[in-house]
């Protein structure tokens, strides 16, 4: 809904003589974007409320044996199901949810996994309530290598029919759960008292106990973008780092970075990661990808991948931002911008690091669909060329990276040719 509510304000403001000629390029972008967000699925946002089809929205991850997890949606039902040959057949799936739920599995929401260090199975994804952007927030963990799934839990105490959705799934080294996401409370309270409030605040829930209970939710920050999402990685010392499209004074739609604590009402460390100063009244359906890279070398921090709209040169960047002195390496723009290039992903191990997108291009009445990718092998100091990676000719889903004994791989789902798995 804000993605159409952005692009009507835009109509009519061009309609009005409103924009220079240098600023209508950042109005296509955000046109395209939304286009290709709500068509991904052939539902909006708000369309919540409808009885589900299966989608191509997918994740995946390793265990410590090297199966292949992946977790979908099919029909109203979160489902499980595992791979021990690569990805080249899967096992029976398991549905989740023991009653049917509208899942939220559409452009960049869908059912989350990730894998304790000790085997235990962890799954997320948003429940769409009646009422319009409303959700809450699911968990559920198997701890006996996915012979049965737990009774699945709602994360947050907070039970308002409001917005709690875009759920980010992350796992520390030493087992501990954060469970964060786009939440609306903050908002309707600003609302109620006439005060201002931009986007949505994002909250998140830690785990100490392998996922048997959560502790309280707590407000990482204010004024998230309210349909991109939430990216995860962790720091050397298993901290867990969470970057999000920022709706920053102004209206500008960067990014921010966030160290979340594991203590109760402990202060996180929060700073902004992006610098394009993009202005617009909308949100772009296109969240950041964070990897943290660099540990044991004379550098470390994140490598972060991010489209940004700016008047100049919209389209997806890659920077580096330092750990320590938390500042921006000069940011490098990568991607086809004619093709839609968006939706990246990075993968780091030490001074390797992997960037792969996906870009569509029209013929005719139908969309071929590419993966890209790009290797550095020096922190992402420099980059080779960029290669295509895997290509459909019909409908597919964002790219993924995963590793499994330090080889990385690429995990792509299509209509076309079904899920893919590529060692890179």
């Amino acid at each position: 809904m804000h993605c159409i509510q952005g692009a009507y304000k835009l109509f009519t403001s061009v309609n009005d003589g409103l924009f220079e000629s240098n600023q209508l390029v950042n109005i296509k972008y955000f046109l395209l974007l939304c286009m290709f967000a709500l068509s991904f699925s052939g539902v909006a946002h708000e369309d919540h409320t409808q009885q589900r089809k299966s989608t191509l929205a997918i994740s995946v991850a390793f265990d410590v044996r090297g199966n292949l997890w992946r977790a979908s949606t099919n029909g109203n039902f979160v489902q499980v199901d595992v791979s021990r040959d690569l990805g080249k057949s899967f096992s029976k799936p398991i549905a989740i949810n023991p009653l049917p739920q509208n899942i939220a599995a559409d452009g960049e929401a869908r059912p989350k996994i990730a894998i304790g260090p000790e085997g235990n199975i962890y799954l997320t994804w948003t429940e769409a309530l009646a009422k319009p952007l409303a959700g809450y927030i699911w968990f559920v963990r198997s701890s006996n290598g996915g012979k049965a799934f737990e009774k699945p839990i709602i994360v947050h105490q907070d039970r308002a029919e409001i917005t709690h959705r875009f759920d980010a799934l992350n796992v520390a080294p030493n087992g501990d759960i954060t469970v964060a996401w786009m939440d609306n409370r903050d908002f309707i309270a600003a609302k109620s008292a006439s005060k201002p409030y931009g986007g949505a605040a994002i909250y998140y829930a830690v785990s100490t106990n392998k996922g048997m209970s959560f502790l309280p939710e707590q407000k990482l920050a204010d004024s998230s973008c309210e349909c991109c999402r939430i990216a995860f990685t962790n720091k050397p010392d298993g901290t867990a780092v969470a970057m999000w499209r920022h709706v920053f004074e102004g209206n500008e739609r960067d990014h921010m970075i966030a160290e979340i604590p594991v203590k109760v009402n402990q202060v996180p460390v929060i700073k902004r990661a992006t610098f394009g100063h993009w202005k617009i009244d909308g949100c772009p359906h296109q969240g950041a990808a964070i990897a943290t890279g660099g540990e044991g070398k004379d550098w470390w921090g994140y490598h972060m991948a991010y489209f940004d709209g700016n008047d100049a040169k919209p389209g997806l960047y890659y920077s580096r931002m330092d750990g320590v002195a938390w500042a921006s390496s000069p940011p490098k723009r990568f991607g086809n911008n004619k093709n839609q290039a968006g939706h990246a992903a990075l993968l780091s191990i030490g001074e390797k690091v992997w960037l792969v997108w996906r870009e569509t291009e029209a013929k005719g009445n139908a969309r071929y669909n590419t993966i890209v990718g790009m290797f550095s092998d020096d922190g992402g100091r420099s980059w080779g060329d960029a290669k295509v990676l895997a290509s459909s000719s019909d409908k597919a889903d964002y790219p993924q990276l995963i590793v499994k004994d330090n080889q990385p791989y690429l995990a792509w789902n299509t209509l076309k040719e079904g899920f893919q798995l590529l060692a890179l």
